[in-house]
């Protein structure tokens, strides 16, 4: 369980460090210009990454609770919105963009509350509700920069990104419940 904890703070606070230490991310850019910062970032991001997946194998099953059946069926159901709102954070900004504001922090806040719902083992109550923290801390802190003028949200562009979004997002959803969810996590969405 160590290790999985340790890879949840290293990969939370490789992805806080605007928010917790703001003039560590300036002066690194001063020193390493953007491209060089966003390399170091980068690459720390990936290794806490490999830090996480490696400590949630690890962990032992303690079982903290027993979510009802009907909690996988609610789980599925918001992650089609999960994918549809990753998708329209990287397209060009149509209305669920626009409306979300951040469409990707979104998504994560949605993945982590779904997969919460239907796991109640300790490895998972840590990751998913970490997760889930982060997400509500994120969107609060993007909140108080955009008041500051540090953040502009992404201007309505055209109403097509919406149904590119619903589209892509249903397509990579569908992988995901079909086989992917299985080969990359070892766990199948459906029950077979």
């Amino acid at each position: 369980m160590t290790v999985l904890i340790l890879g949840i703070i290293l990969f939370l606070c490789t992805h806080m460090i605007r928010i917790v230490a703001p003039g560590f991310r300036h002066a690194m850019v001063q020193k390493l210009g953007e491209n060089g910062w966003k390399g170091v970032h980068g690459l720390a991001g990936i290794v806490s990454l490999v830090v996480l997946v490696l400590g949630w194998q690890q962990a032992p099953v303690v079982n903290l609770w027993f979510p009802p059946t009907g909690m996988t069926h609610l789980t599925l159901t918001l992650m089609l919105f999960a994918m549809i709102s990753l998708v329209a954070g990287l397209l060009p900004a149509g209305h669920i963009a626009t409306k979300a504001k951040h469409p990707m922090v979104l998504s994560v806040k949605i993945w982590a509350l779904a997969h919460l719902l239907s796991n109640g083992d300790l490895a998972s109550v840590l990751l998913f509700g970490s997760f889930l923290a982060w997400g509500v801390i994120m969107r609060i802190a993007l909140k108080r920069r955009q008041r500051a003028g540090e953040v502009t949200l992404r201007p309505f562009v055209s109403a097509k990104w919406d149904f590119i979004a619903v589209l892509l997002g249903a397509v990579v959803y569908g992988l995901f419940v079909w086989k992917l969810h299985l080969l990359l996590f070892g766990v199948a969405p459906l029950p077979m």
